[in-house]
């Protein structure tokens, strides 16, 4: 038997990073009462990465969709893997040139340099780690991202980046 109701412990489980960061930054605040600049400077400096952790995990549960969808996402050394119950498969992070939220914002549509195609539901097992991947694909902005994600009506289909050596192409082409 818990003691703690399980309501709030999945509400906390969900802002866990974003409290975490927030108790750092409370941390470096009290720390800031030291006496001597040295050891102030490292306070402020804690304070700092508290927050930027706050601000990270903020996007991050952002990101994360309530609910549950078919299939499972796996990101191993730079490739996205999914394995659904009728379709599946992978793409490398390295050959990603365009993605696209579809379905009104329920699937992630991913294409590769050889237009392999990967439809993975938002809400899938495992699909929060996808944050990491697209945050490192280049001139990608999360904020836009997010905001995709999160608007009351979703578009049927939106891409949202496009490698910078399909960007003059995509251009050209219209």
């Amino acid at each position: 038997m818990s003691l703690i109701r399980p309501e709030l412990a999945a509400m906390l489980s969900r802002w866990s990073e974003v409290l975490t960061g927030l108790g750092i930054a409370a941390f470096g605040l009290w720390a800031l009462q030291a006496r001597g600049s040295f050891f102030q400077g490292l306070a402020a400096l804690v304070v700092i990465a508290g927050l930027a952790l706050a601000v990270i995990g903020w996007r991050r549960m952002r990101f994360r969709r309530a609910g549950a969808a078919p299939g499972v996402v796996q990101l191993v050394e730079g490739q996205i893997s999914y394995f659904g119950p009728e379709e599946g498969g992978f793409i490398a992070l390295g050959d990603l040139v365009e993605l696209n939220l579809t379905d009104h914002g329920q699937s992630w549509l991913l294409v590769a340099q050889d237009d392999t195609r990967l439809t993975i539901p938002v809400a899938a097992t495992g699909a929060e780690a996808l944050f990491d991947a697209f945050a490192r694909l280049p001139d990608l902005r999360m904020t836009t991202l997010l905001d995709a994600l999160d608007a009351p009506e979703p578009v049927a289909a939106r891409p949202l980046w496009l490698h910078p050596s399909r960007r003059g192409a995509h251009l050209r082409l219209r």
